[in-house]
């Protein structure tokens, strides 16, 4: 039996003709989808619609992308897809450094995008079992406090905004505190992507810059999300 899907998507794109594959194939397996030709106009749709996911092209008229997901992230810690054409790899980061999830390069795969959305909200809900959770489900590691339970972050008692992803990346490193993740392995427990079919691994990079943001006191001299050199990341143990 085919497995269907009850979310709301926010499609956005210039283009009629992909706006129109989009809507056709996601409302397919039951995804509710609604539309936006521009920046302007998916602002607006984003604030009347509700969506649980945000499909957003970068390159608009009237708001790019770029724009778009800026005041989103604003505002929500909604899950953000971007579509990009453009092939430096500079710009292709830009939307995941301004707070989007993750990102495809067109042209695309619908198949690919529909296991990318999939992916990107299941992570964004799903909590990971922590080995020797405390009762109130409450860590406590330097000037942070993090209740897994409720999905939230504070930094000297004042509440941090996180990204469904954001805190899952951080729930797994967390897991393995003193342990090493490569970011072949990150992409593939957060992501859902093997390295075979995604190799870019810039995206774990950029997240974990965007931690570190958020959470260290000093991000360039991090005390809490470690680089291994040449091998990965690691959360600092603690006790």
């Amino acid at each position: 039996m085919l497995e269907t899907y009850k979310e709301k998507i926010l499609v956005v794109d210039d283009e009629a003709s992909i706006r129109r594959i989009l809507e056709t194939r996601l409302s397919m397996i039951g995804y509710t989808v609604v539309t936006a030709a521009d920046g302007e106009e998916a602002l607006n749709k984003f604030h009347q619609e509700n969506p649980n996911l945000v499909v957003l092209d970068v390159m608009m008229p009237k708001l790019d992308g770029y724009g778009v997901c800026q005041q989103l992230r604003q505002k929500s810690d909604i899950p953000i897809i971007m579509l990009t054409a453009l092939g430096d790899a500079v710009d292709r980061i830009t939307g995941l450094e301004l707070g989007a999830d993750d990102y495809m390069i067109k042209p695309f795969s619908p198949k690919e995008l529909e296991v990318r959305i999939r992916a990107v909200l299941r992570r964004s809900e799903k909590n990971i079992l922590i080995k020797d959770l405390p009762v109130s489900g409450i860590i406590y590691v330097g000037s942070l406090k993090i209740d897994m339970n409720k999905r939230q972050v504070y930094k000297n008692n004042e509440r941090i905004r996180l990204t469904g992803m954001e805190f899952h990346l951080l729930q797994l490193l967390i897991n393995r505190a003193g342990e090493i993740f490569s970011r072949a392995e990150i992409l593939e427990k957060v992501w859902g992507y093997t390295p075979e079919r995604h190799v870019d691994t810039r995206v774990v990079d950029v997240h974990i810059s965007r931690l570190r943001a958020k959470l260290e006191n000093d991000p360039s001299n991090p005390d809490f999300i470690l680089t291994a050199r040449g091998n990965g990341y690691m959360f600092q143990k603690y006790s």
